[in-house]
């Protein structure tokens, strides 16, 4: 079947519950290196306020998905989670739910003007040109036994003193209140946050009072370098299943600062803080400003039995009008 046939057979919906099962056949075990998310999510992005999930089907049979949550006051749209089934990719699919999408978001919700999203799977220059670069970072993965992260922790931490920026400050663990004061402020805003972007787990956000409520259902740990105007900001999601291993958990830290002893110390604090409750396998990403990622990396050479799951990589967080 062309791909033109296989793109005018679709039929485009919003999703539900009982697509669950098709849904998670839309990913091999080979995609996304494992750690596909969409087994923990579905549920919950069915049931989140300002998303709407959609599918692609064709003969009753999901091919592809795609979401869209509403932020910025409901002047955004950021596009997560495509999936277009194996079969299937290169024939259009994606084109086609992603035209569906951007249509029903534009009869819906008039007011919303622009597009976001994150890639990391380096697109093209023809992809690019659609869109505005508006931050990018750059992922620090790692993976281990959980039994081995105490060690990690300690060796690391034996380091931060030889670091030529390093400061005794001791991080600090925000509460949500001092969290969302924090991170709308003009220190924090102009000099800390790539591309004036609060960036969570691949999910662009702009420093505005009306994404707060986004990042407050996220159940995120806050930890900076210290308390007043700090040099280093992070934030951490819950770990959580994926199917690299039978008992492997996932999660992302994202970390805003460019001082390597301070994001070192505020990385270590955010595993300390986890340590207690994890168990099995872990693989982990820390998102960094890319000019601090080759030395974090070099600091995390250690002999505690933790790994680098993957060589460099970007992420980019594009925009483009709706």
């Amino acid at each position: 079947m062309s791909a033109a046939r296989d793109a005018c057979d679709v039929e485009c919906s919003l999703a539900e519950e009982q697509d669950f099962e098709q849904v998670l056949n839309l990913c091999t075990s080979d995609d996304l290196k494992g750690l596909d998310y969409m087994a923990t999510t579905f549920h919950r992005w069915l049931q989140e306020p300002g998303r709407h999930v959609f599918v692609a089907r064709m003969n009753n049979r999901v091919v592809a998905l795609e979401s869209a949550l509403l932020v910025d006051g409901g002047q955004t749209a950021v596009f997560q989670g495509r999936r277009v089934v194996p079969d299937l990719r290169g024939s259009g699919i994606a084109g086609t739910l992603q035209g569906h999408v951007k249509s029903y978001i534009q009869r819906h919700y008039p007011e919303v003007s622009a597009v976001r999203l994150s890639r990391g799977d380096q697109p093209s220059p023809q992809t690019l040109a659609k869109y505005r670069l508006i931050a990018k970072e750059a992922i620090l993965s790692l993976c281990c036994e959980a039994a081995d992260l105490g060690r990690f922790i300690a060796e690391l931490r034996s380091r931060l003193p030889c670091q030529a920026d390093f400061t005794p400050y001791s991080p600090v663990t925000l509460s949500q209140q001092q969290a969302e004061t924090l991170i709308l402020t003009d220190h924090v805003v102009s000099n800390l946050l790539p591309g004036k972007t609060i960036i969570n787990d691949w999910e662009p956000l702009k420093p505005m009072e009306a994404n707060l409520e986004v990042l407050r259902r996220r159940g995120l740990t806050w930890i900076v370098d210290r308390e007043f105007e700090p040099t280093t900001i992070s934030l951490c999601i819950k770990p959580y299943p994926v199917p690299y291993r039978h008992d492997a958990l996932h999660f992302n830290i994202n970390i805003f600062g460019r001082s390597l002893a301070s994001v070192c110390a505020v990385f270590l604090a955010q595993l300390e803080a986890l340590l207690p409750s994890l168990r099995g396998y872990l693989v982990f990403f820390t998102c960094v400003d890319p000019v601090v990622w080759p030395e974090l990396r070099q600091m995390c050479q250690n002999n505690s039995n933790v790994s680098f799951y993957m060589d460099y990589c970007e992420v980019l967080m594009l925009e483009t009008d709706l």
